[in-house]
């Protein structure tokens, strides 16, 4: 199958004020996208819209929280009455807690819920009947490892992620007949500032894991996996040395996971 062209596609992309969306929304134009971009950072938004004119006519800058239904909607709205419709979707929004389950809020979980999983899915329902209308359309998801082995003291992003790739795996084979591709891309730690705005989480908490991934780095593998029609991605050895290890051998894993967390 031929790879897919970016030329004049018409994009929505979250999670775009910072880090890998930053990239996506970058690389996106540069390849021909038209791309509406979301974060609730305006300033970041608009300094990335001016860093490719002033104003962009590629870059429409449409601020706010992806767990806002009024908001999802003005992003479907903007798409398609500014660009004429919709051709790829990536949910690339995402937040994290860190924390024992135990001590933690319902609050705490839901917010988690409200960002990684309900962004996402709500935001795809309503522009699945314009990805119908679209040009070789696609639906991309930016999950994580932690989506296919779940760690201690992240169990609100770990269940939120598992989620997002059980939807991800069931929209998949829903779509296929209709023509639209769903992509699910798994990053490990990525170097960004995603650490910075953790939910309930005390500032004391820090996040352990080895290595960090270089935000640009995953940004080109997640345009990469959409012209080439990937279906699943796992980035990194560490990554998919720990989804194979909790496949072939969980009590070890966890086992392992015990002794690190403490």
């Amino acid at each position: 199958m031929a790879k897919r062209s970016f030329a004049n596609k018409r994009v929505i992309l979250t999670g775009a004020s910072s880090g890998i969306g930053w990239y996506i929304a970058s690389m996106l134009v540069r390849a021909g996208a038209y791309v509406v971009i979301t974060g609730r950072r305006a300033e970041r938004l608009e300094d990335l819209r001016r860093s490719f004119g002033n104003p962009s006519k590629r870059l429409i800058a449409v601020p706010g929280d992806i767990s806002d239904p009024q908001h999802r909607r003005k992003l479907i709205d903007t798409a398609v009455q500014q660009l004429g419709g919709i051709d790829i979707v990536i949910n690339n929004a995402g937040v994290g807690a860190i924390g024992n389950f135990e001590s933690a809020s319902e609050e705490r979980l839901r917010g988690v819920f409200e960002v990684d999983f309900f962004g996402a899915t709500e935001l795809t329902r309503l522009a699945l009947p314009y990805l119908t209308k679209g040009d070789e359309p696609a639906v991309c998801v930016v999950s994580s490892v932690l989506g296919h082995r779940a760690v201690p003291a992240k169990s609100e992003y770990c269940a939120a992620k598992f989620a997002l790739r059980g939807w991800s795996e069931s929209l998949r084979v829903e779509l296929k007949p209709k023509g639209i591709d769903v992509v699910s891309i798994s990053p490990s730690t990525t170097d960004s500032e995603f650490f910075d705005s953790l939910v309930e989480t005390d500032p004391a908490q820090k996040s352990r894991s080895i290595g960090k991934q270089p935000a640009e780095r995953v940004a080109k593998s997640v345009v990469s996996a959409l012209r080439r029609r990937k279906r699943d991605m796992v980035l990194s050895a560490g990554g998919k040395a720990l989804v194979w290890l909790g496949r072939l051998a969980p009590n070890f894993t966890d086992r392992m996971l015990m002794q690190y967390a403490t």
